[in-house]
């Protein structure tokens, strides 16, 4: 735009400090105002006299919120990007952007959450295979007792090994899956799916 008569007079104004539950970010009124109907917007662009009295000894603007997730919500706002850390969990991330009512952010990280939960679209889920050998009475306990995260695929009768005496003793090979997950958030929402026998 033409630098007219409404340009603030003072570069200072340009930049604004915020101090988020003891952290100190220092960002730009038009990073901050890129989402009109958000929090920090109102907070740093229509400053009324309800809003001005929340400010600390140094100038900055309190928000009493957690400084970890503030950075992938103002980062977001400078370029428009979600960039979230692999400590962090989107949850997290989720609460703060619907404080700070980001609709287009809100969207975005449920998008990415929904995403995690459909692991799938992370291209194909490479799996493990175990083929466990058991006989016919092993069977249900062998199932029931199967750790989480395996998978109950295929069950392949190979007949009686012994032609002594148990004829009815049948041997089963059992096939069970398991599926890797390179992307572990130390929290896996993997629903265990133990088979019901």
């Amino acid at each position: 735009g033409s630098a007219g008569a409404l340009s603030p007079p003072a570069a200072a104004s340009k930049w604004v400090r915020l101090n988020v539950g003891g952290t100190y970010f220092v960002s730009t009124r038009q990073t901050l105002c890129r989402e009109p109907k958000s929090f920090l917007c109102r907070l740093c662009c229509q400053e009324g006299p309800e809003l001005g009295s929340d400010k600390d000894e140094t100038g900055a603007y309190l928000i009493d919120r957690d400084p970890t997730y503030f950075g992938p919500i103002l980062n977001y706002l400078r370029h428009g990007k979600l960039i979230i850390n692999k400590e962090l969990a989107e949850e997290g991330v989720l609460e703060e952007a619907e404080f700070y009512n980001i609709a287009s952010l809100v969207r975005l990280v449920k998008e990415r959450i929904r995403d995690n939960e459909n692991r799938t679209s992370q291209g194909p889920v490479k799996h493990v295979y175990r083929v466990l050998q058991c006989q016919e009475e092993e069977l249900t306990q062998m199932v029931s007792t199967m750790s989480d995260g395996w998978k109950f695929e295929q069950l392949i009768s190979i007949g009686s090994s012994y032609n002594y005496g148990n004829e009815d003793q049948a041997e089963f090979l059992c096939v069970v899956s398991r599926e890797l997950n390179n992307s572990t958030n130390g929290i896996v929402k993997e629903p265990s799916e133990k088979a019901k026998v």
